[in-house]
């Protein structure tokens, strides 16, 4: 709450700004005159295969965006991700004054080495598909192309800015605490992240709010024997049977809330079964006349809040213990992403998106429908940074598949929505 008061005094004194001052004419002039080299710039990142496991692909996309930051007075570093078996993250640093701005970004696309979907291409005069060209390399430019712009006007050098860019935000990387060690330390000292995901690729709308990802497997038994003898006092329904009751029970009881989903999406069960620890691959063996002596469901939990999490868990276990006669079944959870509820803060933070978008001229910014968007990086700084929003990123649609297209007529206007944030947000306060 201090850092938050910190904040809202900070904006309180700031000097006002008229809308479209001489300063910011200059900045939006800039984007604009320069826009090219970020068409050039998206293009030769998304030539560059950086699917999450392909490491020297992501160090590459890291090592051109290093080379722009570097050249902008940023202190760069790589941190390499061996140790959480991932290619690494690409960290920047400008020292200024004021509130501490992070910048959250990352390097991977979902689009493996040999995905056939490779290449920018451009599809008509405004729009181009290509792995990553939303999801989120056109972020990244954004990012870049908004600092150039800051620096060529003289305000990106009083800026207090760090800038964090994962290699692994679509499958990260595991010890996770050690993955994301750097940005949550990052995290600590800063006063306002921004996120520059996609969103809904709808740029009338910004994020304050994130669904986190929760991991669940639930595993029943029951007590084999011949079909025939199903149901039988002794014998009991067999373990499908119950994890059909638990799966049931969950639907009945637990729906309702638009924002609490929970998804079972891997199901295994006969008398032997098997599914490896990612929940991705396993195999079962049985037979029609047998009951099942085993089943294994693993599933995912979305919420948007840390209590709504803790209580659909306990709902949720209370469910699983409920179990039918000779069966048995447990349910196990693995934290992932951590929800990102709605603050004041955010929604302060939106305030101040919505009046520069306003005074571009593009018009107001609402919030995103936290239903309709996944986990993102973003989240983990939640409850530790008092400002935050995401979804800045470029406009699109198609995002994790091979129809992912960018809205290029909407990167200059983006970014030029970025830059004037930046110098607002870092604008010195009136003695």
């Amino acid at each position: 709450m201090a850092r938050l008061a910190a904040c809202l005094l900070w904006f309180a004194a700031a000097a006002p700004l008229a809308a479209q001052s001489p300063a910011e004419r200059a900045i939006i002039q800039q984007v604009d005159a320069h826009n090219a080299e970020g068409v050039a710039l998206l293009e030769r990142l998304v030539n560059i295969n950086s699917g999450t496991l392909n490491l020297a692909g992501v160090r590459e996309v890291g090592t051109v965006l290093r080379a722009e930051l570097d050249a902008l007075g940023f202190v760069t570093r790589w941190e390499d991700g061996t140790s959480f078996r991932r290619a690494g993250h690409l960290i920047a640093e400008h020292a200024g004054q004021g509130p501490r701005l992070l910048l959250i970004g990352h390097l991977d696309t979902v689009f493996d080495a040999d995905s056939p979907f490779q290449r920018f291409e451009r599809i008509d005069s405004v729009h181009a598909r290509g792995p990553g060209t939303t999801d989120m390399k056109g972020g990244d430019v954004i990012i870049v192309q908004a600092l150039k712009a800051l620096k060529a006007q003289g305000a990106l050098a009083r800026m207090n800015i760090t800038v964090v860019l994962h290699g692994d935000e679509e499958y990260a990387g595991e010890p996770q605490a050690l993955a994301r060690r750097t940005l949550i330390d990052a995290a600590r000292k800063a006063d306002i992240a921004l996120g520059f995901e996609d969103g809904d690729g709808d740029p009338t709308t910004a994020v304050i709010a994130r669904r986190g990802y929760t991991g669940w497997r639930l595993t029943s038994t029951g007590t084999p024997a011949h079909s025939s003898q199903i149901f039988r006092e002794d014998i009991g329904p067999g373990a499908i049977y119950e994890a059909a009751r638990v799966l049931h029970t969950f639907r009945e009881r637990l729906t309702g809330d638009p924002l609490v989903t929970f998804n079972p999406g891997v199901a295994l069960g006969g008398t032997a079964v098997e599914l490896d620890s990612t929940a991705v691959r396993g195999t079962a063996a049985g037979k029609s006349n047998v009951v099942s002596a085993r089943m294994v469901v693993a599933g995912d939990l979305r919420t948007i809040s840390a209590e709504r999490l803790a209580s659909t868990k306990a709902a949720m276990q209370a469910i699983v213990a409920d179990h039918l006669p000779h069966t048995t079944s447990e349910i196990v959870f693995e934290d992932g992403y951590p929800p990102m509820a709605p603050t004041e803060g955010n929604r302060r933070l939106l305030a101040v998106l919505d009046q520069v978008s306003r005074d571009l001229g593009q018009g107001p910014v609402g919030i995103d429908n936290p239903a309709r968007a996944g986990a993102a990086d973003v989240s983990f700084v939640a409850g530790i940074v008092p400002m935050i929003i995401d979804g800045l990123g470029l406009a699109g649609s198609g995002g994790h598949t091979e129809k992912e297209t960018a809205d290029l007529s909407m990167l200059p206007r983006l970014t030029e929505r970025a830059a004037i944030l930046f110098y607002r947000l870092t604008q010195p306060a009136r003695p």
